[in-house]
């Protein structure tokens, strides 16, 4: 899947989802759950990525841990 198929999934620009993953764009929680559902992987996982990037760019030695209710 090319880079520009891949953000019409996410219903982003190519260039947005390249900010993403260049880190130079966050993605919130919420949006990280829908590109999960989008992209049939696991909303938890996904979920937690972000947070842990958020957490990370803070620049706290931490590390985030999501479990599915």
């Amino acid at each position: 899947m090319t880079l520009a198929e891949l953000a019409g999934r996410l219903g982003i620009s190519r260039q947005n989802l390249c900010d993403v993953e260049h880190g130079r764009r966050s993605v919130s929680p919420a949006r990280a759950a829908e590109w999960a559902r989008v992209l049939e992987h696991s909303e938890a996982q996904f979920v937690r990525l972000a947070l842990q990037d958020q957490i990370s760019q803070a620049g706290l030695n931490l590390r985030i841990s999501v479990d599915a209710a």
